[in-house]
Formats: structure tokens, sequence, C-alpha cells
């Protein structure tokens, strides 16, 4: 909840600007680490979701590993104090600049997507006298119920190893002298809601598992992704880490010596972040009004991406309610954050709050139209 102290500091920033709650954050890290260290796991954060450098400090001080798909990810993982020993290195796109990079760093794992990936880093990780430890992300066919954009564990898809080419795959590392298969990843997609998603993974990793031990191979690696949502309806409402991780201990066979990695980025950083702005007009249409704020889908993509859904509120208002159409000032008619949403009477200069917008909000913004990139306000900042 945001505080009547903290809207009237509102009124004093240029929007808009992200606001991050820090006790939302920490509370929310404090579950993560209770539930690591009581499962033996080992939680990776994804710096994709949000790397404001201060975040990421904070992030790291709670010992987690970062997952991280570029190499400016991995130097900004490090700067914030993520030892390399727990960064897994993900991404369908590696540039050798980049692989070579986190070779000299000896990150934990290079996550791998394909033979020729696989076949690039054994050629770069040979000529610095390397060997680098690598995981095969297998897609697992499994329908995560969620936005066709962040669906990714099905066949057909640029990301991931399919199940049969495990086979080949297998054959070819027997040649390959400077990588070392450790583990194998998952990552089926992202904003998931049923928990039977993740028990239908459990599933299917443990046929895998009997796969690889049927063949001589012995894993210590298994990384079952991210994916866990966040309720978009309800910004003060917990994700379900508990559930979450009572379902993997329950339902996923290790086997002795293996180590299980889990990589949730929305779900740590989404409900602690707000898009604040401020109305410029209202605009009356022939059956609906227009809220016009200064937030554009420059500083939040989501809606107009995925057609994400983000709870709006005035926070300045407490009129009788009008139903508005909430639009932001660039030039595209899919800036539009909702549609026909109810909002107390709602004028020039109300404060308009995008909750729930920690996760791929910032970290996706652009200066589309020439437009500043968003500040980032923290809630300390304003005691």
């Amino acid at each position: 909840m945001i505080s009547e102290y903290t809207i009237g500091k509102f009124r004093e920033i240029e929007t808009p600007f992200y606001f991050y709650d820090l006790d939302v954050l920490r509370s929310t890290l404090d579950t993560v680490r209770k539930e690591s260290m009581h499962s033996g796991y080992q939680a990776h954060y994804a710096l994709k979701a949000n790397s404001n450098p201060r975040i990421l400090r904070i992030i790291s001080s709670y010992g987690l590993g970062a997952d991280c798909v570029s190499w400016n990810e991995i130097a900004a993982a490090l700067d914030a104090g993520f030892q390399p020993s727990g960064i897994v290195f993900a991404g369908v796109g590696k540039t050798d600049k980049d692989i070579e990079a986190a070779l000299k760093t000896e990150i934990s794992c290079f996550n791998c997507e394909s033979i020729p990936e696989i076949e690039v880093i054994n050629e770069l990780a040979s000529r610095q006298n390397k060997t680098a430890p690598i995981a095969l992300r297998i897609n697992p066919y499994i329908e995560a119920h969620t936005h066709k954009y962040i669906t990714t564990g099905i066949e057909e898809s640029k990301f991931g190893i399919n199940t049969w080419e495990i086979d080949e795959v297998i054959r070819r590392l027997a040649a390959l002298k400077n990588v070392r298969l450790i583990g194998i990843h998952f990552h089926i997609g992202s904003q998931i809601s049923r928990m039977s998603v993740f028990k239908s993974l459990c599933a299917r990793i443990n046929e895998l598992q009997d796969w690889f031990s049927e063949h001589g191979i012995n894993l210590t690696s298994i990384n079952v992704g991210g994916g866990l949502g966040i309720d978009y309806e309800n910004p003060e409402k917990k994700p379900l880490f508990e559930e979450y991780f009572s379902l993997l201990n329950d339902f996923i066979n290790l086997r002795p010596g293996q180590t299980l990695h889990l990589e949730p980025g929305r779900s740590v950083i989404g409900q602690c972040g707000s898009l604040i702005s401020r109305v410029l007009f209202i605009k009356n249409g022939s059956n609906t009004l227009f809220a016009i704020i200064d937030a554009g889908m420059t500083d939040l993509i989501r809606p107009a991406l995925y057609q994400a859904h983000h709870r709006i509120d005035n926070l300045t208002s407490k009129g009788h309610i009008y139903r508005y159409d909430v639009v932001g000032p660039v030039c595209e008619t899919s800036d539009t954050f909702a549609k026909y949403i109810e909002l107390p009477e709602t004028k020039r200069g109300d404060i308009i709050a995008i909750r729930s917008a920690g996760a791929y909000g910032e970290a996706m913004a652009s200066r589309y139209n020439l437009r500043n990139l968003p500040a980032a306000v923290f809630s300390d900042d304003l005691a």
C-alpha cells in the first residue's frame, strides 16, 4: 500500500518515474532465502527482469546467484557483488565476444541451446586453454498456459534443444575436449500461474534424468529455470514461493551430489515497483473518457507488447467512479495501458500509479520519440 505521506512526496517529483518499495523487495528476498536454505536449492536472480544497479546490489546481498543473457548483464552482476561461481549464462544468441569474456571470468555454467553454440564455446575455450562447464537447455514440450510471446518450452521454438536431438548432442560432445557437461536446464515460459505446469515439468525432468543415468552420464546441476508469476490484479499479494518450493521438493527426484537451481526474476522484483505518472489531459471520446498521462509505452511496454494487465490506481482522487481509457503520449495507438477501467473522477495533475511494474518495466524502457528514460526513486529516498 502506498502511504499518504509517500503520495505527498510524489507530488514533488517530476514524472514519470519508477518507484521501488524496498521493504517489499526485502520481504520477498527474505522468503526466497529462507525457502532456498530450507530446501538446499540455489536461487539465481534473472537480471533481464530488472537490472537497476541499486536493485542488483540489494539482491546480491541476500546470497542469490545471477542468471544472465548477455555479457553486459554479467558485468552488471559482478559490479553489484554477485560472485562468478554463482553466475549462469543463458540465451540463445551468445556472441563470440560475450563467450570469451565469460570464459575469462570463469562463471559457473553456460546454458547451451544448440549444437552449433556448443561447438563455438568449445573452440573459444580451447583458445584460452580452458574447459567450459555447460548445461543443455532442453525443451520439455510443456504448455505454460501464458502469452505466446513468453512461452518458450515448446517444439519448433528458437529456444532450447529438442529431446530428439539429445542423442546427437551427446555423440558430438564426446569429440569436444574443451566443454564439460554438468547439467540440464529448462525454461518453459514466464508469468506462470498454474502450479500444475511446474508439476508437469518435474515429471519430465525425472524422465530425462533416467535417460541420462541409463547412458552413464552423471549430472550435478538441475536447473528448472524460472517463470513463477505474480498477481497483477492484487499488487499487495506475495508470490507463492512456499508452494512453489514445496512442489519442487515433493516432485523432483534429485540424485546424490546434485544441486537444484532456479531463476526467479519477475516474482522477486515485480510487486515492489510501480510506474508513477501524472494526468496531462482528460479527453472526451464518443463512447469513453481518455485519461492521457505522461508515462507511455516507452516507459512500460508490456501492455502494448503482450496485452498485459496492470492494476492502475489514481492516488489523488476519491471522487465518483467513471470509466476511462488510460493512454500515453507516444505516437502509437498501441500506447494504451488499459481500456474502460473504473477510476475515481480523474483530472489534470492527478497522480497515477501503474502497479506491479518492477519486472520488465524499467529494463525494457526505450527512447522512442526521443523521450527521456524514466528515473528510479526508492522508498528510502523519501524518508
